[in-house]
């Protein structure tokens, strides 16, 4: 069963999310069978839904891997709107590119290969939306970097950070995640909550997101 929310909740949530489109499925049956750290569908949703709720037209998501969580958000930005999404992996990069192309987003996509936190100091802000994906002991070294870019009531949006409930000490009998991701999370989560830049809630989606909106003032 699911760990954080029960496989039959789940399936009934997947029931209402119908609106993906022949692309994404493609991408999403691909990356299972590669066993790719993709999203959910229903965490690319709540994306698409939190980049319209902010106007979106800026867009920065680190960890691209085959280009589906960027659909999700690409597929809500106006015209001339645009995402830049970061991946270290060339050849994950030019997939995503590809798949970019199919879902007819690519005129408002920049995929940029290398090191996330070696390009977020030549990356300008500033971003309506920042969607955090990638080295999760990445995620408190780059955060305030991050929230730098943000405007003021912009989102900082942050996948797996209950980490199949394993950053609760003891709650799962015999941990399985690496350790270190483990505990770099749990430090993320505690540093999230607390920036005095940020508002921060964690949504018990999937594998946990946590959303934060920059302060203004």
């Amino acid at each position: 069963m699911g760990v954080i929310v029960p496989d039959a909740v789940e399936r009934y949530l997947a029931t209402l999310n119908r609106s993906h489109g022949a692309v994404l499925d493609d991408i999403a049956r691909a990356g299972a069978q590669r066993n790719l750290p993709l999203v959910d569908a229903e965490v690319g949703a709540l994306l698409r839904v939190l980049a319209t709720a902010v106007s979106a037209t800026r867009i920065l998501e680190i960890g691209t891997a085959t280009g589906y969580s960027g659909i999700w958000l690409a597929g809500a930005l106006p015209p001339g709107g645009s995402l830049f999404t970061l991946e270290m992996d060339q050849d994950r990069a030019r997939e995503a590119r590809e798949n970019f192309t199919r879902a007819g987003l690519a005129d408002r996509v920049n995929v940029i290969v290398g090191d996330a936190k070696l390009l977020l100091a030549k990356v300008s802000g500033p971003f309506d939306l920042i969607f955090q994906d990638g080295d999760k002991q990445l995620y408190t070294p780059m955060l305030d970097r991050l929230v730098s870019l943000l405007r003021p009531g912009g989102l900082l949006v942050t996948d797996n950070v209950l980490w199949d409930g394993e950053v609760v000490p003891g709650f799962l009998p015999k941990p399985v995640r690496n350790e270190k991701d483990t505990r770099a999370i749990a430090e993320y989560n505690q540093r999230v909550a607390s920036h005095p830049e940020l508002v921060t809630a964690v949504v018990p989606l999937r594998d946990g997101v946590s959303i934060s909106v920059k302060r203004s003032g």
